[in-house]
């Protein structure tokens, strides 16, 4: 197909990615320790990320990114995510939703002021998350008001990630008080995260995945000039949001799969080495189904992963299989950690083990970019539109 994206030349993309993988298990993997206890990713660390160009992994080669096309970008999340959340979770907004945003939307000059600055690690973040809405789009109560030269913006963004730590959000705001067809009612602008009246509110405590962060936006009066509308289109914001949701469901899915693979590598391992009976425990038979089952289930996951990726590349529309992909590698991963637990039986409950950090970092693969229950929902809708249109023809 005419749009069939090529990406990196092949070969320069497998020795980035051989690189990347040692990477993650001479240097991530060894810190994990460290970031457990201080909650944050050492900036020794965040340097070495950025001089990877891990930052701009998906930013056009003119603006000083990799140009990775989707196949590229989400194996290279899959190879990352081996290593604790926190590693991801810091990049993936700026190749993600904010890069998204800007390609599909942005103009000309706002391209060139900000992707070249969040290519080389300038931390963005992405506001579309409220105290009283989160999927519902309707009920966005963040307003932009136009003025003379500009618009003043109020609201509070919730569950933000990196919002402690980013230069820039791209926010989504009400600019009609109505609310209107294909969510026209939403804008998305470009803020600067020290615009006078924006604040960021404590960092949230989680259940799980030290070292990465989110918490609240709060917008005051804050002042931004017109050039700061995405596009400088109103109501285009919420479709330039959904446009990039199936990379970033690939990408969470990518990362839920790598995560299974290390909780099952680690319960392998904990069950050649501990022992009752007088044998290790990987001899026994319920022991084997456990290890066998998640195998199974990490295989059906990474061919998914290879075959959404490939359909995007080729210009088809992924959406459907984005979200099964989704749903299942998140479901998956939440079986395996569960297993891995088992696996280690007592141990599995101790934090001295990594078991029972698997289990709390994964829950989350099934909440964020799409429930599983959203997403079965827009599976449906999309296959009984499908029926039906069959149906008329």
């Amino acid at each position: 197909m005419s749009n069939a994206n090529p990406g990196m030349d092949a070969d320069v993309f497998e020795q980035f990615l051989d690189q990347l993988r040692r990477y993650v298990r001479e240097r991530l993997i060894p810190a994990e320790r460290e970031i457990i206890e201080t909650d944050e990713i050492p900036a020794d660390i965040l340097g070495e990320m950025r001089e990877m160009g891990l930052f701009g992994l998906t930013m056009p080669e003119e603006y000083g990114g990799a140009g990775m096309n989707v196949s590229q970008y989400v194996r290279t999340i899959h190879a990352l995510s081996y290593a604790m959340p926190a590693f991801r979770s810091i990049i993936s907004i700026n190749i993600g939703m904010f890069c998204s945003g800007l390609k599909n939307g942005g103009t000309a000059a706002q391209k060139a002021e900000w992707l070249p600055r969040v290519a080389a690690g300038e931390i963005a973040a992405f506001g579309l998350t409220e105290p009283g809405s989160g999927s519902d789009s309707a009920g966005l109560q963040t307003s932009a008001v136009k003025t003379g030269d500009g618009w003043v913006l109020n609201g509070t963004k919730r569950y933000i990630t990196n919002a402690p730590f980013a230069k820039v959000a791209l926010i989504m705001a009400r600019t009609s008080k109505e609310n209107l067809p294909k969510n026209a009612h939403v804008s998305a602008f470009i803020v600067p995260m020290d615009a006078p009246g924006v604040s960021v509110g404590k960092s949230d405590k989680k259940m799980g995945q030290s070292g990465s962060h989110i918490a609240d936006i709060i917008m005051e009066d804050v002042r931004i000039p017109d050039d700061a509308l995405l596009g400088g289109e109103l109501g285009k914001g919420f479709v330039y949001a959904m446009m990039s949701l199936d990379n970033g469901r690939m990408s969470v899915g990518a990362a839920a799969t790598a995560y299974a693979r290390r909780a099952l590598d680690s319960a392998i391992r904990y069950a050649t080495e501990r022992k009752a009976f007088g044998e290790p425990i990987a001899n026994f038979q319920l022991i084997q189904q456990m290890l066998a089952d998640s195998e199974i289930e990490i295989y059906a996951a990474e061919t998914m992963m290879a075959d959404v990726t490939r359909r995007a590349d080729a210009g088809e529309n992924v959406l459907r299989k984005a979200a099964a992909f989704k749903v299942f590698a998140s479901e998956m991963c939440g079986r395996v950690v569960d297993r891995c637990v088992q696996v280690y039986g007592g141990a599995g409950y101790l934090a001295e083990y990594d078991a029972e950090r698997f289990f709390r970092d994964a829950r989350i693969y099934r909440i964020y970019e799409g429930t599983t229950q959203i997403l079965q929902l827009q599976i449906a809708k999309h296959m009984l539109r499908e029926f039906n249109a069959g149906l008329r023809d």
